[in-house]
């Protein structure tokens, strides 16, 4: 650039023309020699244009910064909005400080930028502060703040706050309602969520791509079937399915849901490209839905069409051997990938050592685990002590356990493992001795709870529950079934039961287990051709697991439980697990 004058006419073309970091300096030097530096209205974008566009630098922003003799508050910005924006967001909630405390007073944009940075890095505390001093400053009716604000309160979790900004804001735009939606749908209270959605429906929202996505995560969280083909309904009808991260998430939905054939529907109806994250969601879906040989035919496939598979390709298609069980598949993988350079973590390992240990190969189970370049997690330990468990092995069950307590572990599910194996054996006295130890470490059950859909709303129990309206309908159809399946063989799993006591109390703790509870209200509330769904917290057990399959074939119902590690498809008396699980 040559040092003749450069009018204001001519500088503002060039910045936005400005494509390259030598271009940025070549314009800050000639405003400096030019004497027009600590003058030019062009200085801001100069700023702007260093901290926030690709071409640009944050340290060559604060060089330029600091040449300003009294920088004004959009010259604080320009810096502050790159630093927010940045890896290290944190920075941006310094530099907010130094505004603070600069002649210069702030504004609803340093609030914003300092909000999104407080988001980035999850610094709830600081944007108690800014909410506060925004108040102070009287931005409260600056809904696009509000919105910025509501959205730092939902993703570092406080959702009580969240949802007092989103009520008290005398005016909403979409964003507002996505950001709340999201936060409910990603904090652990998808109902309220779902809810939302609809309520903003019914106020003559549009919900755009943003909002279903949000929708659907809740859906597949609570497997609400129902809601969640509504909102793929809309999805077509808007034609949002022309982006690859909506049909993503649609396809996440109904394999969640326990339906992967609908699933596989919509990822062979793409019209849009596929990502590698909508390969990698078909392989989990077809694994968590016990459908192992899909998984890998997927897997073979997505090389055929270009896709390289990454470590998660691979860990999803591991998990479709482990609950198909596709022992030889699994290992055969498994050492494809050591020799593939396929990057190997601790999930993988950890994958191929329940796989191992649910065949019941849990020495190799243990081999692997010791063979590892780096150290093994508690879950490691955990598979190995529920492979243990399920097989039986006392001595295996007690090295697992003392690694999980050297390692520092106090998951209430190490104490139960191990009470179930000498509760198998009839070793009271062991399983006593296992729960003193959790109550001196003040270690306590996690509760089991399941829901249930029922006319588009979520219906939850939890073990012996009694307080659903229709209460006395269900323990009486339980009472029904439980006369009807003994015709069938059944004989209840009272060695589940870590409690000394007698045989007709312990047949009465399994027999009004939540997911029991959820089925049974299934019965009552639907018709023969509706499924059943059922979503656990926890892993489903094996009483439940033979009384739902006998259950299935009683009254010619399809069960769909989705527990916390796979789906199980219950129809005509057999389960899509076959028992393998």
């Amino acid at each position: 650039m040559h040092d003749a004058m450069v009018s204001q006419s001519q500088l503002d073309p060039l910045l936005q023309k400005c494509t390259s970091l030598i271009c940025i300096k070549q314009l800050q030097a000639h405003l400096i020699t030019t004497g027009k530096f600590q003058f030019h209205p062009s200085r801001t974008k100069l700023l702007e244009l260093c901290a926030i566009s690709p071409v640009g630098d944050l340290s060559l922003a604060a060089q330029i910064f600091r040449r300003i003799q009294t920088p004004s508050t959009n010259d604080w910005n320009a810096v502050l909005r790159g630093l927010a924006q940045s890896p290290e967001p944190a920075q941006a909630l310094s530099w907010y400080r130094l505004i603070s405390r600069s002649p210069q007073k702030v504004d609803a944009l340093s609030c914003s930028f300092a909000l999104k940075g407080c988001a980035r890095a999850l610094a709830f505390s600081v944007a108690t502060q800014i909410h506060s001093q925004l108040l102070r400053l009287g931005f409260e009716a600056d809904f696009l703040l509000l919105t910025t604000l509501l959205d730092v309160y939902a993703k570092t979790g406080d959702l009580e706050a969240a949802q007092k900004v989103f009520d008290k804001m005398p005016t909403r735009d979409i964003a507002s309602w996505n950001a709340m939606i999201s936060g409910l749908a990603q904090g652990s209270r998808p109902n309220e969520a779902i809810a939302l959605f609809n309520r903003m429906e019914e106020e003559g929202w549009r919900p755009n791509e943003v909002t279903v996505l949000g929708a659907l995560s809740a859906c597949s969280q609570l497997g609400a079937l129902k809601q969640g083909q509504i909102i793929h309904g809309y999805v077509v009808d808007e034609k949002l399915d022309t982006k690859v991260i909506v049909c993503n998430a649609v396809i996440d939905m109904y394999a969640k849901c326990g339906f992967v054939d609908k699933a596989y529907s919509v990822f062979l109806s793409m019209s849009c490209r596929k990502s590698l994250i909508t390969w990698n969601s078909m392989i989990m879906g077809f694994a968590m839905n016990g459908d192992g040989c899909k998984a890998l035919e997927l897997l073979d496939q997505m090389v055929v069409d270009g896709v390289n598979p990454d470590g998660v390709s691979y860990l999803a298609a591991l998990c479709a051997c482990n609950h198909g069980g596709l022992v030889e598949e699994g290992v055969r993988l498994f050492d494809m990938m050591k020799g593939c350079g396929v990057e190997l973590n601790v999930k993988h390992y950890g994958s191929v050592v329940d796989l191992l240990g649910r065949a019941g190969r849990i020495k190799e189970a243990c081999d692997i685990i010791n063979s590892m370049p780096m150290l093994p997690d508690v879950v490691l330990w955990q598979s190995l002590l529920g492979a243990s468990k399920t097989h039986g092995d006392v001595k295996m069950a007690e090295m697992a356990s003392r690694k999980l307590v050297e390692m520092g572990s106090n998951s209430c599910g190490d104490f139960v493992l191990l009470s179930n194996v000498y509760a198998a054996q009839r070793r009271w006295h062991d399983v006593g001795r296992v729960r003193e130890a959790m109550k001196i470490r003040d270690v306590r059950k996690l509760p089991g709870f399941s829901y249930t859909e029922i006319d588009y709303r979520i219906h939850k129990f939890v073990n012996g529950d009694q307080s659903h309206p229709s209460s006395k309908e269900i323990y009486a159809k339980l009472d029904e079934i439980k006369f009807r399946i003994k015709a069938y063989g059944y004989a209840a799993e009272t060695n589940l039961v870590l409690h000394d006591i007698g045989e007709e109390d312990k047949e009465n703790v399994l027999n009004y287990h939540s997911e029991k509870l959820a089925v049974a209200y299934g019965l009552i509330s639907t018709s023969d051709e509706t499924p059943i769904q059922v979503i656990k917290n926890l892993r489903i057990c094996v009483d439940c697991h033979a009384v739902i399959k006998i259950i299935s074939k009683i009254y010619n119902t399809e069960i769909i439980v989705r527990d916390r590690a796979r789906f199980h498809r219950f129809k005509e008396g057999v389960c899509s697990c076959r028992d393998y699980w």
